[in-house]
């Protein structure tokens, strides 16, 4: 096994749990609309897969997230834009054990990153939250929406590694997605599919990371 230098930790169900149903929620009590309506507008449209890519700014998202509900948003016009991202944010716990686990990570020896499918509104609601499982230093954060892609996109992977400094095959990457992972054994790096806590405990004794 090549030795691992650089470990890229996925956001999402590795670091922070999350449930849309949450947001959706959330988002339907800002508009004044069901939370099915909700969901059908932000996640059944493709718009935060979109605005994930980068595609759409905040203020595009809401804009677009108006058209969709049309009619049905009784004060939607007098959404303040703060508010909706941050009802779009707001739908994520910290995953506690976590934060054990990354310090024992750097403490021995590695540099750690973040490699994620998300947007600004998720990015800067987990930010602003100061949970100490996301308290670096993290050497590296790749994020879909800068970046312009979502894994299991190459381009992705790509920014992650010019970002690291290190070889593909010096790099781990643990992710909750078995897609993402393929993409990154393909590309030569060591990767594991797995959930945040024991799981990725159990990944990371796998490849000598910690004992």
């Amino acid at each position: 096994m090549s030795r691992i230098k650089f470990v890229y930790f996925d956001l999402g169900n590795i670091l922070v749990s999350f449930d849309p149903d949450v947001a959706c929620q959330n988002i339907a009590t800002l508009f004044g609309v069901s939370a099915e309506k909700a969901k059908a507008a932000v996640y059944d449209s493709g718009l935060e897969e979109r605005y994930e890519h980068g595609e759409l700014s905040e203020a595009g998202l809401l804009a677009e997230v108006r058209r969709e509900l049309g009619g049905d948003a009784s004060s939607g016009e007098d959404v303040d834009l703060q508010a909706f991202l941050d009802a779009l944010g707001d739908m994520f716990t910290p995953i506690a054990s976590m934060q054990r686990t990354v310090k024992r990570v750097r403490e021995a020896g590695y540099h750690t990153g973040v490699l994620s499918n998300t947007c600004f509104a998720h990015w800067d609601w987990v930010s602003r939250q100061n949970w100490p499982v996301m308290e670096g230093p993290f050497e590296a954060f790749v994020l879909s929406y800068e970046v312009g892609a979502m894994k299991p996109d190459a381009k992705i992977y790509e920014a992650a590694e010019k970002a690291a400094g290190v070889a593909a095959n010096e790099i781990l990457f643990v992710d909750d997605r078995q897609e993402n992972v393929e993409a990154a054994t393909k590309r030569g790096w060591h990767a594991a599919q797995c959930f945040g806590g024991a799981e990725l405990e159990d990944q990371l004794r796998r490849f000598n990371v910690i004992e």
